[in-house]
């Protein structure tokens, strides 16, 4: 009975037009440059960059918002000069309070 089934196998697998599809198959799917598990990688990561790419596009939508806040809104950009570069008025002086000093008490 086995060799019924064995003798079916070969008979098909001694058919040109099938050992070929076959041999091409196995050749595309393990031997080739693009093969299966490159294809796989590939897709992860496009993935990983599609979700940094939506990522990067809200942190610019947030910077062009604070952007034309700074540019229509003198009050915010004071308010912005202060905090970052520590800018003051002439007739004011600024006091910078180290958090790390107060911990040691």
């Amino acid at each position: 009975m086995f060799y019924k089934k064995f003798g079916s196998v070969v008979r098909v697998l001694r058919n040109k037009y099938i050992s070929s599809v076959i041999v091409f198959v196995v050749w595309i799917l393990f031997f080739d440059r693009n093969d299966l598990w490159t294809q796989w990688d590939r897709k992860h990561e496009l993935q990983k960059l599609e979700t940094s790419k939506t990522f990067y596009e809200q942190e610019i939508a947030t910077t062009k918002k604070d952007l034309m806040d700074l540019n229509n809104n003198p009050a915010v950009l004071e308010k912005f000069a202060r905090e970052k570069f520590y800018l003051k008025k002439p007739s004011e002086e600024i006091f910078i309070i180290d958090d790390s000093t107060q911990e040691k008490k």
